[in-house]
């Protein structure tokens, strides 16, 4: 898996004057679109999209300041622009100045280094993992549009939790009728960068195999297999490790790859609010060839 994301890496190099497709990088890494945005996103730290830009830009700025014969225009065509003012936007977008200042100024210009994946061997804690084969099923609950927190709590959900009410909170878990059990928090429509800030539709509610209530909202999700993790740590922030571990670690050691669909997270808390159990369900497939 490593040789073949460093071999997509190799072409976004060799391909930083053209309009670099996710779903050529996919196909070389000998993935889906989808998995190999939310792969990278997790190896790398930055959205996919943030990276060949910003690897653009560093490069486009060597030029900038070390070719002075080649005109702004020059440049800007030679890494895919069709005008000046673009390439002038998306110079300052990365660099914080724009190219003409830069030239003029010899300014100090923002460097992305390259990425290459390699093996480090970690796993010495085997993380507990189960697959599940289920039906189709709805979410049944209260959604809230919220943006996407990497680590810390989200204000945004807390905020949408305590605006739903005791009352009603019990009688939406009175509604779940099979695993995960109880009250859930599912995550939908996430932007495929999972950037920080970007926005995602968010449930509060239960799983269900009845007809929801017509006052309530719900997401139907198909039949398919789900990798369901175990662990137990400090809140919120050992589920958000949990998350990163999954793409960084179990998926590059297993045969199967992220599918679209909600991912559901199912949380019992310590008395004291600072630590938690969780479950956390990814949906999945096997990897092509597997």
């Amino acid at each position: 898996m490593l040789e073949r994301l460093n071999e997509a890496m190799e072409h976004i190099e060799a391909h930083l004057g053209e309009r670099v497709e996710a779903a050529e990088l996919a196909r070389i890494a000998m993935t889906s679109e989808y998995h190999f945005r939310r792969m990278f996103s997790a190896l790398a730290g930055l959205p996919l999209s943030d990276y060949v830009r910003r690897r653009r830009m560093t490069v486009a700025g060597a030029e900038v300041l070390g070719a002075p014969d080649r005109t702004l225009l020059d440049v800007a065509v030679r890494y895919g622009y069709d005008t000046g003012e673009g390439f002038a936007r998306a110079f300052r977008a990365v660099h914080g100045i724009g190219p003409g200042e830069a030239r003029r100024s010899g300014a100090v210009l923002r460097s992305q280094q390259r990425l290459t994946f390699r093996l480090v061997v970690e796993g010495s804690t085997a993380m507990q993992y189960r697959l599940v084969e289920k039906d189709a099923f709805r979410v049944v609950g209260r959604r809230a549009r919220v943006p996407l927190v990497h680590e810390g709590p989200n204000p945004a959900i807390a905020e949408f939790i305590r605006g739903i009410g005791r009352e009603e909170l019990d009688r939406i878990a009175a509604l779940s009728d099979q695993d995960p059990a109880g009250l859930v928090g599912v995550s939908d429509q996430l932007d495929p960068s999972r950037a920080e800030g970007t926005e995602l539709d968010y449930y509060h509610g239960v799983v269900s195999g009845a007809e929801p209530p017509e006052d309530l909202d719900s997401l139907s999700v198909p039949a398919g297999s789900w990798a369901v993790f175990e662990n137990e740590g400090e809140f919120p922030g050992a589920l958000q490790y949990l998350w990163r571990d999954v793409f960084t670690q179990w998926f590059p050691s297993n045969p199967y790859v992220s599918r679209p669909g909600p991912e559901i997270l199912r949380v019992r808390l310590t008395e004291e609010g600072k630590r938690a159990e969780a479950e956390l369900w990814i949906p999945v497939e096997r990897s092509p060839g597997t």
